[in-house]
C-alpha cells in the first residue's frame, strides 16, 4: 500500500506551509504501509515556541484553502510539539529540542520519503536549538 494522491498533495502543502514560515528539518514519511491510520507523517522544526505556533497556523490555513480540516488537535497550548490528525496525514511540528531528543526521522527512516520540493527541503539541515539566542535569532558565530 502507498499513500494516496490526497494524502501527497496535504503533505506537500503542509511541508511548503512550513518551510515558508522558516521552518527547519522538514521532511515527510509514507508510513502507509506499517500504520493503518495514516498515510504520511509531516515532520517539521523550530528554534522557539512562538515559531511553533507560527507554523501550525501556516499549516491549518494552508490546508484549509484545500479543504482539509484537523480531525484532532494536541499540544497547542504548549507550543512545543503540536500534532495535527488530518486522517491522511498526520503533521508532527517540534521545538528543535523536542525534535532532537525524540528524533522521529529515525523511528520512520525505513518507511519511504515523500518526495518534497526543493526549496522545502533547503531547511532540512538548519542549526539546532543551541544555534540560536532566546529570541529565535541567529546566536553570532553561527549562519
Amino acid at each position: 500500500m502507498t499513500a494516496t494522491p490526497r494524502a501527497i498533495e496535504l503533505a506537500i502543502a503542509a511541508a511548503e506551509a512550513a518551510a515558508e514560515k522558516l521552518a527547519h528539518h522538514v521532511q515527510a514519511f509514507d508510513v502507509s504501509d506499517r500504520l493503518a491510520i495514516t498515510d504520511i507523517f509531516v515532520l517539521a522544526a523550530a528554534p522557539n515556541d512562538r515559531q511553533v505556533k507560527s507554523i501550525v497556523d501556516a499549516v491549518e490555513d494552508r490546508l484549509r484553502d484545500l479543504g482539509a480540516k484537523p480531525l484532532r488537535r494536541e499540544g497547542q497550548r504548549e507550543g512545543r510539539w503540536v500534532l495535527l490528525d488530518y486522517s491522511d496525514i498526520v503533521v508532527h511540528v517540534q521545538h528543535t529540542e523536542e525534535h532532537t531528543f525524540y528524533a522521529l526521522e529515525r523511528l520512520w527512516k525505513d518507511c519511504p520519503q515523500v518526495p518534497l520540493p526543493a526549496h522545502v527541503t533547503a531547511g532540512l539541515h538548519q542549526p539546532d536549538a543551541e544555534s540560536f539566542d532566546a529570541r529565535g535569532s541567529a546566536a553570532a558565530g553561527h549562519a
